[in-house]
């Protein structure tokens, strides 16, 4: 068997497992790429295990089987997902919305928001976004996930509201928030078995060297981010959380229930966890 295939979304937010990987885990295979392209890429068998999109994990549920232990989540305000508005966003109404094309958790998320928390129907249109020019002229507001949400969240442009979007639905349902899993395909994890043990826990050592060496993770991306050492270390574990606990699988449960009462998605999956 050929040594697996892992995706890797390489953001901001997972900096201490990419930073793992580079330092700790030489011998993994690792494919890279924003969560949308990994999500294909799993979906089409060209990897074998990736972390995801959440709502990914109830597009494929047949197919996946969910990795425990880890995930990426937030209690509150995770700040690298945004609405940036032209105006408050209780004021929103059939308002044009532009939705990145990077994720599609963070689309299905903002659709429940505004229209449980603020009975919005806006029209939705997914294109290409960008930091230096927002919100487009045709457009009220804009979403953004990942680094560029980051840098807008900590470095706010003028004459415009931003919405943390883990904060809305803190105030929509006073939980917590599942942002990505990690997951494996089904037939891989069928004929693999002890080869996916061996992967899982290199991945987990992975992780636990980068969390371990927090400081040196960061100090390698800062040349090349517009963010300073103190943003990403209160980002990285503060904000951000890794551990997969019963209360954030009960959050996500509840996201899956309203995405599937908006029909934002066909059912609700059932989590079923591979025996690693």
């Amino acid at each position: 068997m050929n040594i697996p295939r892992i995706g890797h979304i390489d953001f901001l937010n997972v900096l201490p497992l990419n930073y793992g990987y580079r330092h700790a885990a030489q011998d993994l295979k690792i494919f890279y790429g924003v969560p949308t392209f990994l999500n294909g890429e799993l979906e089409a068998g060209r990897i074998d295990l990736s972390n995801i999109s959440s709502i990914e994990y109830a597009r494929q549920s047949g197919k996946l089987l969910i990795l425990p232990k880890i995930c990426v989540r937030a209690d509150d305000a995770v700040t690298s997902i945004v609405l940036i508005s032209r105006k408050p966003i209780d004021e929103l109404r059939a308002d044009k919305i532009i939705l990145t094309s990077k994720s599609a958790t963070a689309q299905r998320l903002l659709k429940i928001i505004l229209h449980e928390a603020y009975d919005a129907a806006p029209q939705y249109e997914t294109r290409s976004v960008a930091v230096k020019n927002p919100v487009d002229d045709d457009a009220t507001a804009a979403l953004f996930i990942g680094d560029d949400a980051l840098q807008i969240y900590l470095h706010r442009p003028k004459n415009f509201f931003v919405y943390d979007l883990g904060r809305e639905w803190r105030k929509l349902t006073g939980r917590q928030m599942i942002y990505a899993l990690w997951a494996v395909r089904k037939k891989f994890a069928e004929e693999n078995p002890a080869l996916l043990r061996t992967t899982y826990e290199k991945i987990l050592r992975a992780f636990a060297y980068g969390r371990e060496h927090k400081s040196d993770a960061i100090n390698s991306v800062l040349s090349s981010k517009p963010f300073t050492f103190d943003e990403l270390d209160e980002y990285l574990g503060g904000a951000i959380k890794w551990d997969l606990t019963d209360d954030g699988l009960d959050a996500l449960k509840l996201y899956y229930k309203k995405a599937h009462a908006l029909k934002l998605i066909d059912a609700e999956p059932e989590l079923e966890f591979a025996a690693v």
